[in-house]
């Protein structure tokens, strides 16, 4: 078991649900419904991946060192890419901010290190121990 992904793990999945509580209680007050979308598409793959990065956790004794740990910090980072842009971009659209406009393009970036952890996490599995 790899402890720090578990940890973390934890922490962004307490994220989640404090930030879906949001979502559905006051964001939905002051923002219009296609940033509510995008909000909630943010905590959705959030809150997927914190179950891939535990998993990572638990089976890392089971796969290749160098891939499951690669596939943790995948995780970590497509999170915080993907749903963050994504978070961003609803913030924008509160806020009512004009431009901004590299953060578009993060989130594209965020999913493919997301699907990079599941080929990595794969890959590590079918290498490991």
């Amino acid at each position: 078991m790899h402890k720090g992904f578990l940890v973390t793990a934890s922490f962004i999945g307490a994220l989640s649900v404090v930030l879906g509580a949001f979502g559905a209680h006051g964001l939905k007050k002051i923002v219009a419904p296609e940033s509510l979308v995008t909000f909630e598409t943010a905590v959705r793959y959030q809150f997927y991946h914190v179950f891939a990065l535990a998993l990572t956790a638990l089976v890392f004794a089971s796969g290749s060192p160098s891939l499951m740990k690669a596939a943790g910090f995948l995780f970590i980072t497509g999170m915080v890419l993907f749903s963050g842009s994504l978070y961003l971009l609803t913030y924008k659209s509160a806020a009512n901010i004009q431009g901004l406009s590299w953060v578009g393009p993060i989130t594209p970036l965020g999913g493919s290190l997301l699907v990079a952890g599941w080929v990595c996490l794969a890959l590590g599995l079918s290498k490991g121990a």
